[in-house]
């Protein structure tokens, strides 16, 4: 019995158990770390990399991976704050411009994935380069409003845009708030719906989904239109957090939301894993750098960490699959 507890741990609640160990030494390590308010700040900085992590978890599933997401983030959130500071347009018009900007991005990745037959490494790596490109362009370089608003060339971001960033509802950062919705909707896509059952298809066995009926051309672009509107939903939270948008923010943000997607328990391979998985595993990495701020440890030794640590699971999750065959 004791075995057979241990394996389901092992199998199921591998992620839950390692952020509960997390919590518990940095509990004792140090005495700030059980602040309401250093919770708070955690589920704020980690909501960013939790949103993209939920989109990057159906792309991995669906035996995919989307290198570009940082920078169609700081695309997606480039556009809403010129739309919004430099053309002059309403709040909410800037807000669809750049999830629209996002689902694009990630469309057009999709259809060179599967139209093109790139892999879709190669294809996202492009989009990545391209998104960078053009946001440069669309931003002249140069962070929006900060710096255009010191040349007299536009306004403020709006009070509303901010409060997306910074604001709470009853004490809760609305951040954490919008990630919660995002978390309930992806479960349900991947739990409840016919699309989350042919990215699961398609990922597990591509052969088998095409005989089975399913589209993998479909399943393939919807599943990055997806994952490019989540990332302009991730762009301009940050940049109400930030006050500001500028075309190089969110670098990193590709390798960050895999960790969370691995850490989370979803197989690089495709074909299994969760989006509740995923969201632990970016408040792991969220508690992790916590930590390691309360404790602290230079910025540079927590790359190091991380890396140290991204590996482990990896090697980790690999074993436990052989040793249980999953």
């Amino acid at each position: 019995m004791g075995g057979e507890v241990i394996r389901k741990i092992l199998l199921k609640g591998g992620p839950i158990v390692a952020m509960l160990f997390l919590i518990i030494y940095l509990a004792f390590a140090t005495p700030h770390f059980f602040a309401m308010s250093n919770f708070l700040n955690i589920t704020r900085q980690s909501s960013i990399n939790a949103i993209l992590a939920i989109g990057q978890t159906m792309v991995i599933i669906g035996a995919g991976i989307d290198l570009s997401v940082g920078a169609v983030l700081a695309l997606s959130a480039s556009m809403s704050a010129v739309a919004v500071s430099y053309w002059g347009l309403n709040m909410a018009v800037g807000i669809i411009l750049g999830l629209g900007t996002g689902a694009l991005t990630g469309f057009i990745t999709g259809v060179v994935i599967t139209k093109g037959r790139i892999p879709d490494f190669v294809a996202s790596l492009a989009m990545m380069t391209t998104a960078r490109g053009l946001a440069l362009i669309l931003t002249q370089g140069l962070p929006v409003p900060s710096h255009f608003t010191a040349l007299k060339l536009v306004g403020y971001l709006p009070a509303g845009l901010i409060w997306l960033g910074s604001g709470d509802i009853l004490g809760v950062p609305v951040p954490a708030l919008i990630t919660v919705v995002i978390t309930i909707l992806g479960w349900m896509i991947m739990t409840r719906t016919t699309l989350g059952r042919a990215i699961y298809a398609v990922g597990g066995n591509r052969e088998a989904a095409r005989i089975s009926g399913i589209s993998f051309v479909r399943t393939k672009i919807i599943t990055y239109t997806i994952m490019g509107l989540l990332a302009g939903v991730a762009g301009i939270v940050l940049t109400g957090r930030l006050n500001s948008a500028n075309a190089l923010m969110a670098e990193g943000a590709e390798l960050q939301s895999i960790a969370a997607v691995v850490i989370g328990g979803t197989n690089l391979f495709g074909g299994e894993g969760g989006v509740i998985g995923s969201l632990i595993g970016a408040f792991t990495m969220g508690i992790l750098g916590n930590g390691l701020n309360l404790l602290n440890v230079s910025a540079f030794w927590q790359r190091v960490i991380l890396g140290l640590i991204i590996i482990g699971v990896v090697v980790f999750d690999q074993w436990r699959r052989r040793r249980f065959a999953v």
